[in-house]
């Protein structure tokens, strides 16, 4: 197994615990928020889909540029600094989409709220969690990413059942106090070290021993401009923007596909379901995978699962209730392993030492953000 020579007292696992609750946190605000957000909105004022679709996606492409931008971020204002802010950002822009009462208010606090969720998104679970683990870094990923799993599965209903008793803002306004104060704790008490700083060395290794790496031993650096000519990094750099695209265009209609059908409530557990079958997929992948697996391959088995939900989706036409769950199933079968698998592929394909692997990373959510454009 391929966490099995790490041990589980190595503080290593208790960043990934804390990146798990920053996860459950970021995922059902900023991820699992706005399709209800939408519908709400929708219904409240009577706003088009069109300028309700327009803020969630300055929403997600706002966070997409932060999160291409968090590494340098880091670097100037260090990882608690940078999570802190986000926190606030997000819980600061959920309350603006709450209070909203003109349009342009609604696309202030959706670039608002992008830009904390940017800073507690994918790419900053794996700028956290990286750092600490090699060999292990799959499972640790995998276990810290559940926690946006969790926090589909915790925020999808709780959102609906919220706002139903609390109103939009009164649910807004609690729940983002209490993000922000449970990422400001995180943040000084994991956040703010590295393995450097605490004399350790990455899958809690011996001192001294052999730095141990996974990258093929036929690759080579890539620096500057020769990396946006390499096939490997086009085609990962590619196939990850079409696919987090298409993921999140669908879950930012999945409530409201679903909702007609089961009713606001049941689609609401229904969208939890997803998330459920997320952690299935995502920990059976960090836990059983082989080391030297071609993880393009089970990438690829995981779109095609999703295409199967998509198609079950478009064949329920909004009616048929074994189609819609369905595709729950398998929408949510390869859901997580979208931005899980990414930067697991960019460790065995790119060298580290000019940075590759970062880089690599940084780049592929770069060429998100124009795809997604």
């Amino acid at each position: 197994m391929i966490a099995g020579a790490t041990s589980r007292t190595f503080y290593g696992w208790r960043v990934v615990s804390a990146a798990f609750v920053l996860a459950v946190f970021g995922w059902g605000m900023g991820f699992y928020g706005p399709p209800v957000f939408l519908s709400v909105l929708h219904e409240t004022w009577g706003w088009p889909l069109t300028l309700l679709s327009t803020a969630v996606t300055v929403h997600f492409l706002t966070g997409a540029v932060i999160g291409a931008n968090l590494p340098a971020l880091y670097r100037r204002f260090c990882a608690p600094t940078v999570t802190k802010t986000g926190a606030l950002c997000l819980a600061a822009g959920v309350l603006g989409w709450s209070t909203a009462a003109v349009p342009w208010q609604l696309l202030v606090a959706s670039a608002l709220s992008g830009a904390g969720w940017g800073a507690m998104s994918a790419a900053a679970i794996n700028s956290i969690v990286s750092p600490w683990f090699v060999r292990a870094r799959p499972a640790a990923l995998g276990m810290a990413y559940n926690g946006g799993s969790i926090g589909g599965v915790i925020f999808s209903p709780l959102w609906v059942a919220a706002i139903g008793v609390l109103g939009f803002s009164n649910a807004a306004a609690a729940i983002g106090l209490v993000m922000a104060l449970a990422m400001w704790l995180l943040a000084d008490l994991f956040f703010s070290r590295t393995p450097q700083q605490m004399g350790l060395t990455p899958d809690g290794d011996v001192l001294g021993m052999p730095a141990i790496s996974v990258t093929s031993r036929t690759v080579k650096p890539l620096p500057g401009r020769l990396l946006w000519r390499e096939r490997k990094f086009l085609t990962l750099a590619a196939g990850m923007a079409f696919g987090l695209f298409a993921q999140i265009g669908l879950t930012a209609h999945l409530f409201s596909l679903l909702a007609p059908a089961l009713g606001a409530q049941q689609a609401g557990l229904a969208m939890g379901s997803v998330t459920v079958m997320t952690i299935v997929g995502r920990s059976l992948l960090g836990w059983a995978m082989p080391l030297r697996a071609d993880r393009r391959v089970i990438a690829c088995i995981g779109y095609t699962a999703q295409l199967a939900g998509s198609v079950a989706f478009i064949g329920a036409a909004g009616t048929s209730l074994p189609l819609l769950l369905l595709g729950v199933v398998l929408f949510g079968a390869g859901f997580g392993n979208a931005t899980s698998l990414p930067p697991l592929i960019a460790q065995i394909e790119f060298v580290k030492d000019d940075g590759g692997v970062r880089e690599v990373q940084q780049k592929a959510v770069r060429l998100m953000v124009m795809v997604c454009g």
